[in-house]
Formats: structure tokens, C-alpha cells, sequence
């Protein structure tokens, strides 16, 4: 799910900077208020999307803290457990890597 919303903000970002890039563009073409008038509504769609970017990073620094606590958690509760998966996956990786 979390991999889906960043893939999703992702897109959008892609897509207000293409649409950014080409009302700015267009502008060049122009003169007066309306080239002054796309520029503008280039530079909201650019502060958009750099907003919406410092959200996901935000978000994503925010859950990455949550998992981290919640994993922290678990090994502090199941110690013994923890050392023999880490164990198991160890020999488990060994074998593999051993064969080759």
C-alpha cells in the first residue's frame, strides 16, 4: 500500500513538472500579460509540485520511524527469537552461497 501512494505521488510530481515545462515553454512564445500569466501558473504547478514531493518525503520518514520502533519493539520483547532467525537465515544464505 505505502509503495502504491508513493508510486501514485510520484506521477503526479512527473506530471505537474511536464505541465510546468511546457506552459513555461509556450510562455517564451508569448509577450505581455499573458506570457506573464503562464509563467505564473508554471511556477504555482512547480511550488505544487515540490510541495507534494516534501509531503511523500515527509510521510515516508515518518513511517520508516514507525517500522523501526515497531521492529525495535519486537526485539526487545522476543530476543531469543530474533537471534535464531537471524541464525537460521545465516546458515540458510550459507548453504545457498557455499554451493556455488
Amino acid at each position: 500500500m505505502l509503495e502504491e501512494n508513493i508510486h501514485m505521488v510520484n506521477q503526479d510530481i512527473r506530471t505537474l513538472i511536464i505541465d510546468a515545462q511546457a506552459l513555461l515553454q509556450a510562455a517564451t512564445t508569448l509577450s505581455g500579460e499573458k506570457a506573464e500569466e503562464m509563467r505564473k501558473h508554471g511556477m504555482q504547478l512547480l511550488d505544487t509540485a515540490m510541495a507534494k514531493a516534501r509531503d511523500t518525503q515527509i510521510n515516508a520518514i515518518n513511517t520508516s520511524k514507525r517500522m523501526a520502533a515497531s521492529a525495535d519493539g519486537y526485539v526487545r520483547e522476543n530476543p531469543w527469537r530474533t537471534i535464531a532467525t537471524g541464525a537460521g537465515i545465516g546458515l540458510l544464505l550459507g548453504v545457498i552461497l557455499g554451493r556455488r
